[in-house]
């Protein structure tokens, strides 16, 4: 009998890549220019879906938080995007590489992710470093303010991936926030965070993964409760 594949989803900024603020600079700028806002008011975007990025500027201008006007702002940011990445000096995080190269390789493990990016977003992202190739399926930030959802979504792209029912306790959520860890829990999944974000190893701690980690270089730590 074939073993149930584990799942593996990972997080885009600040676990895999950093864009140099490619990301933030092409929304806000979008934002700012699409609806004639000089000075954007500044929202948090470590562990937020794009979906909720949108929400809390369209609620601080009072600009209608319509389907159209998200519609409006993601065409413009993903436009933008494409022509920021190459002009910033981001990078893809030390010890992803080796790590999607080992777990690739395996045939008891599915790749996929959980990010607040929109679908368009993160690949752009994951193009432009080489790395879209390692992931099959996920959940992304296009529909849902709440990260929960997106977890939930991605769940449900994992067992469709597969093709049957995958265990909690065989889903592995990789990202760099308390919110990461959160979401991981509300579908019954483990949690690894790496310190590798805006967020300390402290708060980390705090919010009570399974496991913390410095960085994914080397990652021999979660690689050994993988098995």
């Amino acid at each position: 009998m074939c073993r149930m594949k584990m799942v593996l989803l990972f997080d885009i900024d600040g676990t895999l890549i950093k864009t140099g603020g490619a990301g933030v600079t092409a929304l806000m700028s979008a934002f700012s220019d699409l609806f004639r806002v000089a000075e954007p008011c500044e929202v948090p975007f470590s562990g937020r879906t794009d979906r909720w990025i949108a929400h809390r500027l369209f609620r601080a201008h009072d600009i209608d938080d319509t389907d159209a006007n998200w519609q409006r702002l993601q065409d413009e940011y993903l436009r933008r995007l494409a022509v920021y990445l190459p002009q910033r000096e981001g990078m893809v995080l030390p010890g992803v590489t080796g790590l999607l190269n080992q777990l690739s390789q395996r045939d008891d493990v599915a790749l996929g992710l959980l990010t607040g990016n929109s679908r368009g977003s993160a690949k752009l992202k994951l193009d432009h470093y080489r790395l879209s190739h390692y992931f099959a399926f996920g959940g992304y930030g296009d529909h849902f303010v709440n990260r929960d959802d997106v977890a939930r979504d991605a769940l449900t792209a994992s067992c469709t991936h597969i093709g049957q029912e995958v265990p909690p306790d065989r889903v592995w959520v990789i990202g760099d926030t308390p919110i990461d860890v959160r979401c991981a829990r509300a579908i019954g999944a483990r949690a690894v965070a790496v310190a590798t974000g805006w967020d300390s190893r402290e708060q980390l701690v705090a919010a009570a993964p399974d496991l913390v980690l410095d960085s994914l270089d080397p990652a021999d730590a979660f690689l050994q409760l993988l098995g």
